[in-house]
């Protein structure tokens, strides 16, 4: 215990000196309990406030569930459906106007378009449906229904389309403000029969780092981070933080790093799957603030309802999407908290929250070099010279969700 804690104290030392951590520095960090924890939080708080200062910012989002159909088989996965299951669907253009219209009128400024990856690869006949449509792919629809949300709304799309090729990223750039996919974890060990990822084409880690690194090519402002509870470890946990911090050495374009926590759903294969604990969520937090100082680190509120206050204890910074309009689609049992409710908890722990845009404030003040040009005007009436939105453009309260089920 003693040889831990001194190695602990000295991994502290040096992420409050600036000084980076390698992974084997850091592993320890994944473990601390008790009074180590307790340090490691006073720390990853102290490099938050060094480097972002008491601000929290949201994004007030529609969420578009564009397609539901997936190749992949992940064992936790309520979202994706089959071809024949009543649940099953693909939005149409009127209907993703519509819930972007909605949106719009509740002051909302970013649509989160998600989906499967490549339902077109496994599910003939989709691709039938898609060709009648005039679309190749999934993303060709998907970049045409960004571009129309664009121009009927004046919402900003970010989009989270699964794995993607250079050229695939290249398609969507000009119609989105931002894009992302979780990397969730970097070990090939959750590939294993029996694991989460078995039969998950797209969850091989090696493929989703290069979508990652092919983003920083193509100057996408870039969301990411790692689900934890899945069955990984806490050293894996650090190893997947590391790879994303690698990536943004290279690209400088990884805007957002969620921490998410496992929510066991029933019906699935990891229905009785044990959640993390509070504790494992602010170690994690922390972890990952240490290793990304002057990273955005974010984790969703409506997964930890009663305890999310404790995160801003952790080094977070964001709390991600809001939506007034739509349930969160990935865990439609947990509702998003009201924004009045994230302003008073914010404000009862020493912070203040404020609104941004789907491309983080930094990005924004960079201007030209991530913001694609049919959207620069756009940007540029919403957001003040923080490159936070203005506060006379900012929504009202959030109400509970409207049930917009397409």
């Amino acid at each position: 215990m003693h040889a831990v804690t001194l190695a602990i104290r000295e991994a502290l030392a040096r992420a409050r000196a600036g000084e980076p951590l390698s992974r084997e520095q850091a592993y320890p960090l994944a473990r601390a309990t008790g009074p180590d924890l307790l340090a490691l939080l006073e720390v990853a708080s102290e490099l938050r406030d060094r480097h972002k200062g008491r601000v929290v910012t949201y994004s007030r989002k529609v969420f578009i569930p564009l397609t539901n159909l997936c190749r992949d088989a992940c064992a936790y996965c309520t979202f994706v459906k089959r071809p024949g299951d009543p649940d099953a669907h693909t939005m149409t253009p009127d209907e993703v106007l519509a819930v972007a219209r909605a949106g719009q009128r509740q002051g909302c400024k970013e649509a989160l378009f998600s989906l499967g990856d490549k339902p077109e690869r496994k599910y003939p006949a989709y691709r039938r449906w898609l060709q009648q449509q005039g679309y190749a792919t999934t993303l060709d629809y998907v970049a045409a229904m960004c571009q129309r949300v664009i121009e009927e709304t004046g919402l900003l799309p970010h989009t989270n389309p699964g794995q993607m090729s250079e050229d695939e990223i290249a398609l969507l750039r000009p119609v989105n403000l931002s894009m992302g996919i979780m990397l969730e974890s970097a070990s090939n060990r959750l590939l294993r029969p029996g694991m989460p990822h078995h039969r998950c084409p797209d969850k091989v880690p090696r493929r989703r780092i290069e979508t990652i690194a092919a983003a920083g090519r193509q100057h996408v402002a870039f969301t990411t981070g790692i689900l934890i509870g899945i069955g990984e470890t806490p050293e894996e946990r650090v190893d997947a933080l590391c790879v994303i911090r690698s990536l943004h050495e290279q690209g400088g374009h990884i805007q957002e790093v969620i921490i998410q926590n496992f929510r066991a759903k029933p019906g699935t294969p990891m229905g009785e799957w044990p959640e993390p604990s509070l504790e494992e969520m602010l170690r994690t937090l922390a972890v990952a603030r240490l290793l990304l100082p002057t990273g955005n680190i974010q984790a969703p509120p409506n997964l930890a309802p009663t305890d999310y206050r404790w995160y801003l204890h952790a080094g977070l910074n964001d709390w991600g999407g809001i939506s007034p309009v739509t349930r969160d689609w990935i865990n439609p049992e947990a509702p998003w908290p009201k924004v009045a409710e994230l302003a008073a908890v914010c404000q009862a722990e020493g912070f203040t929250l404020r609104e941004r845009l789907a491309l983080y404030p930094e990005y924004v003040r960079q201007g030209e070099r991530w913001i694609p040009p049919a959207l620069r005007d756009r940007v540029a009436a919403l957001v003040d010279a923080e490159g936070l939105v203005r506060r006379s453009a900012e929504g009202e309260a959030l109400h509970q969700p409207a049930d917009l089920s397409a």
